[in-house]
């Protein structure tokens, strides 16, 4: 045990409705990673929050923390604390430019953990935290505004790892950030993990990162540990249908699915589980004594209940077309070259000094889905700003329906990456959705008829977004754009916020509403998984210029321009 920098045991978190997490226990080695997975409501950020004391109001831990064996009382408020949040363990938390103050400079903030140290003591400290990250040290003098999403997180891990923790809880770290960018900054982060022998507790939802990153996985579901081992054991060989449905969510790289295995509904509240296994009433597989007994951990392993471990556990084989690597939708299918609904020519646009578009040429016809792939900063958003009417091009032509497009003329609508951002809190969903079918010509719909084309019940009409799951509220989203009965759905970055179960669920709707509607889309997404489930062309976008174009199968399959072929590379296998 003298290699333990952190373990818990029975660790609890319970709120005013009742336990949230319950009876979980942990434990990483000096340079181990272990990695906490699970949908959103698993009770795994909770966890990780707990671990550093950093419970929202109105929730209490109690357990047993071991910190570099000492004891550490898990109660917030406890004096102890003030000398081992940001010290001894250190957080980068998943959106930097939210945790980051907009209203002061980068070096002052990463010098915040350095309480007592002298100004030029200070000063000397942040300028090695600044090379050990890979940052000029003009990022002291910056503003967070002034730096891309990878620099931010950069700046993040600057400030988590001044006081040279011995362990370092990295929630949701790379959840906004593209798949090269990713790729460096877990390589940054590893790479100081081993210089430093520091302990890694890596929450996140991409199974993929957890898979390439971790030596060890905790799967958490309805704030309980349903599975743990290593990632080869928990990945390849699951023992519970949870571990197992949420490796089949994922979307292959390689392969276009018909239509993507899901789990069905949603993670429950541990306060109403009761007796039962929680996921009985999500479970394919579920018998009787799932409904008598909730998971247990066993000597020799982890078994939810006993009738349920099943030797080759495994789930139907989703529908492939065995003679195409990619398999176009029903919507997908019936488009024709001339049948040409959107084209731009030479589009450029510029902010400042920045160029953000450089003569892009693209085209989209009817029923089909064009997918727009490239790193943070390449000009994806500013190129479906354009195209929706929320920026205008500095030259270049835009026609829609074959006409020039000026303004925010209808027609085309967009869904955006965030939905808790995009909705208004303050408002209940009817008023949301009711505003926008205002926006039509001639409204036929109700806010609730929006929410059954969405798959969500009427009854959601009453709710406010708060409420509502983070899947369920970019459905809500997609009724909204969905409301002024657009012909063409741009979705930008729709399901990089979304843990794999309801990105799944997201993916068919949209596929499902192509064949419904015959909506055309623009996906946007740095994830070129997803693009491939739901994409007939591609287009790869680098510094404001279209590289390469062409079938989803050409460009994943055999992409010809270097860096479609770094982006391909960078995906974590």
């Amino acid at each position: 045990m003298t290699n333990v920098v952190l373990a818990v045991s029975d660790l609890n978190v319970t709120g005013p409705k009742g336990p949230i997490v319950t009876g979980v226990s942990l434990d990483i080695r000096r340079g181990q990673t272990l990695a906490v997975v699970g949908e959103s409501g698993s009770g795994k950020t909770l966890t990780g929050r707990a671990l550093l004391g950093l419970l929202p109001a109105g929730l209490s831990a109690s357990g047993i923390l071991d910190l570099e064996g000492h004891r550490v009382d898990l109660d917030p408020t406890h004096p102890a604390w003030r000398t081992i949040r940001g010290r001894q363990i250190g957080l980068v938390p998943q959106d930097p430019f939210t945790s980051l103050s907009a209203r002061h400079q980068c070096g002052i903030q990463i010098a915040m953990p350095l309480r007592g140290q002298s100004r030029s003591r200070r000063r000397e400290l942040v300028a090695q935290a600044l090379d050990e990250v890979g940052l000029p040290q003009r990022v002291a003098r910056q503003y967070p505004f002034e730096l891309s999403g990878g620099m931010r997180q950069r700046v993040a891990l600057a400030a988590a790892l001044i006081t040279d923790p011995a362990v370092l809880i990295a929630d949701e770290p790379t959840t906004a950030l593209d798949v090269t960018t990713q790729a460096e900054v877990l390589d940054l982060i590893a790479g100081l993990q081993r210089d430093r022998e520091m302990g890694l507790l890596l929450v996140t939802h991409d199974l993929a990162v957890a898979r390439a990153r971790a030596e060890q996985i905790v799967v958490m579901y309805a704030g309980r540990i349903v599975e743990r081992g290593s990632a080869t054991a928990v990945f390849h060989a699951p023992q519970h249908p949870y571990t197992l449905g949420l490796r089949e969510c994922e979307p292959p790289l390689h392969t276009r699915l018909a239509r993507m295995p899901v789990i069905e509904g949603s993670v429950p509240r541990l306060a109403d589980v009761g007796n039962a296994c929680a996921f009985a009433d999500r479970c394919s597989l579920v018998v009787d004594a799932c409904t008598e007994a909730v998971p247990t951990l066993a000597e020799t392993g982890l078994g939810h209940a006993a009738a349920c471990i099943r030797p080759g556990l495994a789930l139907p084989t989703p529908e492939v077309d065995p003679s195409r690597p990619d398999q176009p939708s029903p919507a997908g299918s019936a488009t024709h070259a001339d049948d040409t609904l959107l084209v731009t020519k030479g589009l450029t646009k510029s902010f400042g000094r920045h160029t953000a578009l450089s003569g892009v040429d693209l085209e989209l016809r009817r029923g089909e889905c064009i997918g727009v792939v490239g790193e943070s900063g390449s000009g994806k958003t500013t190129l479906s700003r354009i195209l929706v009417g929320l920026e205008r091009a500095d030259s270049g032509t835009l026609q829609f329906r074959g006409r020039p497009r000026t303004g925010r003329a209808g027609g085309i609508q967009i869904v955006f990456q965030d939905p808790s951002s995009a909705l208004n809190p303050g408002l209940k969903i009817a008023t949301s959705l009711r505003d926008a079918l205002r926006a039509g010509d001639a409204p036929t719909d109700t806010p609730q008829d929006l929410l059954t084309q969405v798959g969500l019940p009427a009854g959601y009409a009453r709710r406010r977004p708060r409420a509502l799951s983070g899947g369920e509220q970019q459905r809500v989203a997609i009724a909204r754009a969905l409301a002024p009965k657009p012909e063409i759905l741009i979705c930008d970055e729709p399901v990089s916020a979304l843990d794999v179960s309801a990105q799944a669920q997201i993916l068919n709707l949209l596929a499902e509403l192509r064949g419904e509607f015959g909506l055309s889309m623009i996906f946007i997404s740095h994830d070129l998984a997803v693009v491939r489930q739901v994409a007939d062309r591609i287009y790869v976008m680098l510094d404001g210029r279209v590289v390469e174009q062409g079938s989803t199968a050409e460009v994943l399959g055999q992409p010809q321009d270097p860096y479609t072929q770094r982006l391909l590379k960078s995906v974590p296998v």
